[in-house]
């Protein structure tokens, strides 16, 4: 019997990527769903043309109780939550929509869909949950703070899942990439486009701000999701790529000393960054 993989946000980036790699082992069924059926056809034409038997195509749009609901009627033997939105901008100025906007997509959503899921896993004692994090659920870089808000959130409630379902033989764990070439941090730096005229004149000019980091090949991402998913023991937390490590945990060790008059005065050394870099730059 095969093992039945369910993937949301696989319109596009990390989920595209692991659909079709993963569906190119056939003791895998995959269902890859998209936030709209606009984008199931160019899926459909992609298997088709890759000749892929073992994975089907739905709407899934994580924070529609209706479309939550099909998963029901579903087994699934691992679930991938990797749909989520990004929408940049200063804690001074981001708007709630924009706030509400990702809490809605990347956390109540995905943890109303794991509920449906993961009640049948432990009912069987068996099953796998993946999260799709980020480093910005463990450390918070300017201009980002809700999006990391909705990340630091996801980590929550993943660490909470792992200790509740020990009794229960379900893995629970988590993926958090770091800057990856995929177009979503790039669109971050866009989406003060959407705020609207009726806005307060806000603290920073966003058109001259861009993502201020060098990006990763996405195929590492990719690689390892696939590999997380097939391991039969696999780490609880996988950041990616490995070399950025030592920087999250120092990152991390620094808020214990910190003090509240560190670098008063001066523009923090990602927001002149973000005033610099150009969008897309890859990793040299």
């Amino acid at each position: 019997m095969s093992i039945r993989v369910l993937i949301t946000g696989a319109g596009s980036g990390f989920g595209r990527g692991i659909a079709f790699g993963l569906a190119q082992d056939s003791r895998y069924s995959i269902i890859a769903t998209t936030q709209d059926y606009a984008q199931i056809f160019s899926l459909e034409q992609e298997a088709k043309k890759r000749g892929l038997k073992n994975i089907e195509f739905d709407k899934l749009n994580v924070t529609s109780p209706d479309d939550r609901s099909k998963v029901e009627g579903w087994d699934i033997d691992v679930l991938l939550n990797n749909a989520g939105i990004s929408e940049g901008g200063s804690v001074l100025d981001i708007p709630a929509k924009a706030i509400n906007a990702q809490l809605q997509t990347n956390v109540i959503g995905p943890v109303a869909l794991t509920q449906i899921v993961a009640r049948k896993m432990v009912a069987r004692k068996s099953g796998r949950i993946i999260f799709m994090s980020s480093v910005a659920g463990l450390t918070v870089d300017p201009f980002s703070g809700a999006y990391s808000a909705s990340k630091h959130a996801v980590e929550a409630f993943a660490e909470a899942l792992y200790k509740e379902t020990r009794p229960y033989n379900v893995d629970v764990l988590t993926i958090n990439p770091g800057p990856f070439l995929t177009g979503f941090n790039d669109r971050m730096f866009e989406s003060h486009r959407n705020w609207g005229s009726d806005m307060p004149k806000p603290v920073f000019d966003y058109a001259k701000l861009s993502f201020p980091h060098e990006q990763y090949d996405p195929q590492i991402v990719i690689d390892k999701a696939i590999a997380i998913i097939k391991d039969e023991n696999p780490m609880y937390r996988n950041v990616l790529p490995q070399s950025i490590i030592d920087d999250q945990q120092s990152q991390l060790a620094d808020i214990w000393t910190r003090k509240a008059k560190d670098g008063a005065g001066a523009t923090n050394e990602l927001v002149t960054k973000a005033e610099e870099i150009a969008p897309e730059t890859p990793v040299a």
